[in-house]
């Protein structure tokens, strides 16, 4: 609805439904603005109200927006809407349209005490196969779901997880998201969790940033802005990105604040890469060493309920390392360099091999040999690079190799 030059715009109130850039929002807060205005904004008669918005928008849903309402160009409060008129008193509801109510009240009555119900299976669009579901039903069994998606490669852990991360979702028991995985891996990432989901996430990375910036402000930052987010391992060390996690954590922090979680759940794909490095050299004995990575990690999951960390080899042949590695998925059963409490692993890891999924029937993996003659170049150079390499073995005092 437009209206004429000079005309003051109608003041939603909170709970109002409006139109702002295109897009529908709910008001969340209405506040007088006390600033002092700058000479641009003398044009405007009257008071002016910062107005904070959520999105309603289903691909949108719990972005948030705050806007100067009199400055705003084109924004619309839309006019309540009730219930539709479809209830005759004197005849019986159409069958067809009374199964659909009985079956939608039916999907939509799932209970956080009702962990034997499950939704994602039946709004996913991926093929599931019945092994997949086991991590949905242990994710729901505990109060955090905490989990090590171990699976063999190709037996579908992004499938594994996506599932409890829209279960969550579904269940009102998680609202914001976060995936940490390798750069090569944040698009497929994306593309898997809209295609198969139906879940928009947002690759938070500097060109997401800049863009930010430009539509919100300066002091706009994405990862409070979109619920569902994805950031590469490369550049989540970065000071860029490190310096938006602790704006999220500070916040988090505050005494003022009832959720002590900055994000509810988190996801970490390829997780052997966050786990501590194994000692440079295998004659010495030494300790794992923490890379930046496995330290912003470690941070991050500690500001997160629910930890889903998925890798088909969690195991370097470490245990020092492996157990910093369950210590960043459960603080309360392990810690680093601890024996490992076997019972408390099966719990939280969930390990299956190709060859005992026999209902796939998977081809049986056969290693053949190649021969092949080097060339007198390429002896030469493997030569070469063998001299190196020992070089550096006894430099680090470790002995010949």
């Amino acid at each position: 609805m437009g209206r004429t030059a000079g005309e003051m715009p109608t003041l939603p109130d909170v709970g109002s439904v409006v139109e702002v850039r295109g897009a529908t929002w709910a008001v969340t807060d209405v506040t007088e603005q006390r600033i002092s205005r700058s000479p641009a904004d003398e044009y405007i008669q009257g008071t002016q109200h910062v107005v904070s918005l959520q999105s309603i928008e289903e691909d949108r849903m719990g972005e948030e927006l705050s806007v100067v309402w009199e400055l705003e160009v084109g924004q619309t409060v839309l006019p309540d809407q009730g219930l539709p008129n479809l209830i005759d008193v004197h005849s019986f509801d159409d069958p067809n349209r009374l199964g659909a109510f009985v079956d939608a009240m039916r999907w939509g009555a799932v209970t956080n005490a009702d962990a034997k119900r499950f939704q994602a299976p039946f709004r996913t669009g991926a093929t599931l196969e019945p092994y997949q579901l086991e991590p949905l039903r242990r994710a729901l069994s505990a109060p955090r779901a905490n989990l090590l998606l171990a699976d063999d490669v190709g037996l579908g852990k992004t499938i594994e997880a996506g599932m409890v991360v829209e279960e969550l979702l579904l269940r009102h028991r998680a609202r914001t998201v976060i995936i940490v995985c390798p750069p090569s891996l944040c698009i497929k990432w994306r593309t898997e969790m809209l295609e198969k989901f139906g879940l928009d996430f947002t690759i938070v990375n500097a060109e997401t940033l800049a863009d930010t910036r430009r539509r919100y402000g300066l002091g706009s930052n994405p990862l409070r802005l979109y619920p569902r987010v994805i950031m590469s391992m490369a550049w989540i060390s970065s000071i860029t990105a490190q310096r938006m996690l602790n704006e999220v954590y500070a916040q988090a922090d505050a005494n003022s604040v009832a959720n002590r979680y900055s994000f509810d759940i988190l996801v970490v794909d390829e997780a052997h890469h966050v786990a501590p490095a194994a000692p440079s050299s295998s004659r010495v004995r030494g300790y794992a060493v923490d890379s930046n990575r496995t330290h912003n990690v470690r941070k991050l999951a500690e500001h997160c309920e629910h930890r889903l960390f998925l890798s088909a080899t969690p195991h370097n042949g470490y245990t020092e390392s492996f157990t910093a590695l369950l210590e960043m998925i459960d603080s309360r059963r392990f810690a680093r360099g601890a024996s490992i409490d076997e019972k408390a692993l099966a719990d939280v890891a969930v390990r299956r091999l190709k060859t005992s999924i026999t209902s796939l029937n998977f081809k049986e993996r056969q290693i053949e040999s190649l021969p092949f003659t080097p060339t007198d170049d390429e002896v030469e150079h493997y030569t070469l690079l063998q001299d190196i390499l020992n070089r550096t073995e006894r430099d680090r005092g470790g002995g010949s190799p």
